[in-house]
């Protein structure tokens, strides 16, 4: 896959003695980006595919690197952020779009923000993209499996209900998943084990000069 230019963006730094250099232009004076910077991680994929477990293994490393980690996870934030929202189109894309805008602000800030949301339509997440990039890198995560293999991993059922018409409007069995044309990462959990996939996206970050290889003392 081409890279894509996470870095979109640029300021150029003035030449004026006792000037700040920025990297984002939108950013304050006073920002944590000035630190070391934020950016944002967007795990997307089927549900079961394993977005949160490899979320939950990325995030502890990237605090071990002296990161203030974030995490927005989809279930968490409908439960918090969109409450009374349902499960169509346009209340699925006003619920990825709040998890956009969020972590758009903690990028500004300086965090690393981790978010692990199905997020099945291209067009909400390339918005998403577009908002955080206002601030700070905007890595795109695909996580890979097929419906049948996050239908076997599935413990709660909803994938069997949702073959079998209890379920309506399933991502994945009879609602679309739209998968990401060139995303920053993809990671076949098929063939990764989640330590493995962890690692490939830690090592795009270091690629990236988001992180670096030492780990905090």
């Amino acid at each position: 896959m081409n890279e894509k230019d996470v870095s979109s963006g640029v300021a150029a730094a003035s030449d004026a003695p006792g000037t700040v250099e920025h990297i984002y232009p939108h950013e304050h004076p006073e920002s944590d980006r000035s630190r070391g910077g934020g950016f944002t991680l967007w795990f997307t994929g089927l549900s079961g595919s394993g977005k949160t477990t490899i979320a939950h293994l990325v995030g502890p490393a990237l605090d071990e690197r002296g990161c203030i980690v974030e995490y927005l996870d989809g279930d968490t934030v409908r439960t918090h952020l969109s409450r009374g929202l349902g499960f169509s189109k346009e209340d699925r894309d006003i619920n990825i779009e709040r998890i956009g805008w969020v972590a758009s602000r903690l990028t500004r800030h300086g965090a690393a923000v981790i978010a692990a949301a199905i997020s099945p339509y291209d067009e909400i997440r390339q918005k998403n993209r577009a908002l955080v990039e206002e601030f700070g890198p905007f890595i795109e995560v695909y996580v890979g499996a097929s419906v049948e293999e996050c239908a076997r991993r599935d413990v709660k059922g909803l994938y069997a209900k949702a073959f079998a018409g209890e379920i309506k409007g399933f991502t994945g069995v009879d609602d679309p998943y739209e998968i990401p044309s060139n995303p920053d990462v993809a990671l076949d959990t098929e063939q990764l084990s989640p330590e493995q996939a962890a690692g490939v996206v830690l090592a795009k970050l270091e690629e990236l000069g988001l992180i670096g290889t030492e780990v905090s003392a």
